[in-house]
């Protein structure tokens, strides 16, 4: 409940109509419709229920005897609202929104649950293997940027299927923020030589959809001119 984004300025734009709505408390928000059928200014007492991940379900009944069920959707900026009318019928609406003013304290799950996400795409296909984990956790139209790999899910499925066994991934440091997440790692069995690698991962939807890296042969830390290992796999380890 803490993470319900009291004070928020935003407009909705709904297929047929705007509306300016301010989430003033955990139990009264007010709105605003400028033109049309439903034009009007109110503020309505609320019931908010959290569904996890900036996922939220706010209800309430409006003066005339409507009743609305919001699920506000505030990672993706979506609301998907369901009304029914003083005279029974019944509305199903699905608007995007923009914010106009921002919420009294901002919370930001995303990129922690975005950390997770690649930490369990890159053991699931590169420690253990399961080319199944990628329709699970790849978007539908994945975007690839290294060019020794085809575009698409199903290649990428398919390099998984076929991995040697001595291919193994060791994650280290990862650093994240909004819908894009940076991981330092080194693979072994990829190449001859062990190699560190910076992946980088933009997330949409709750899936990978676009890849870039970057990798270098592993030099071990005796032999580097400062002395410094490349790679450390307690790096991740890091607050």
């Amino acid at each position: 409940m803490s993470r319900f984004p009291i004070g928020q300025e935003m407009t909705v734009s709904y297929p047929n109509f705007q509306v300016r709505m301010t989430l003033l408390s955990m139990t009264q928000l007010s709105f605003e419709i400028k033109e049309g059928p439903f034009a009007r200014v109110e503020t309505v007492d609320i019931q908010v229920v959290p569904l996890g991940n900036s996922l939220f379900a706010v209800s309430w009944q409006e003066k005339d005897g409507a009743t609305v069920t919001n699920v506000q959707d505030h990672d993706r900026g979506l609301i998907h609202s369901f009304a029914t009318l003083p005279g029974g019928r019944f509305m199903r609406m699905t608007g995007t929104f923009a914010v106009t003013r921002p919420a009294e304290r901002v919370f930001d799950d995303r990129p922690q649950r975005n950390k997770a996400l690649v930490i369990e795409a890159m053991t699931s296909l590169f420690q253990r293997h399961d080319a199944s984990a990628v329709e699970r956790l790849y978007a539908a139209d994945y975007i690839q940027h290294n060019p020794s790999i085809p575009q698409g899910r199903e290649a990428l499925r398919s390099l998984v299927a076929d991995l040697s066994p001595a291919v193994h991934y060791e994650p280290g440091l990862i650093v994240a923020e909004g819908d894009l997440v940076a991981i330092h790692g080194r693979i072994r069995g990829w190449a001859d030589a062990p190699q560190v690698v910076i992946d980088l991962f933009r997330i949409e939807n709750g899936k990978l959809a676009e890849h870039w890296d970057v990798l270098q042969n592993e030099v071990p830390a005796t032999t580097a001119r400062g002395g410094i290992a490349m790679f450390d796999p307690e790096e991740g380890q890091r607050p």
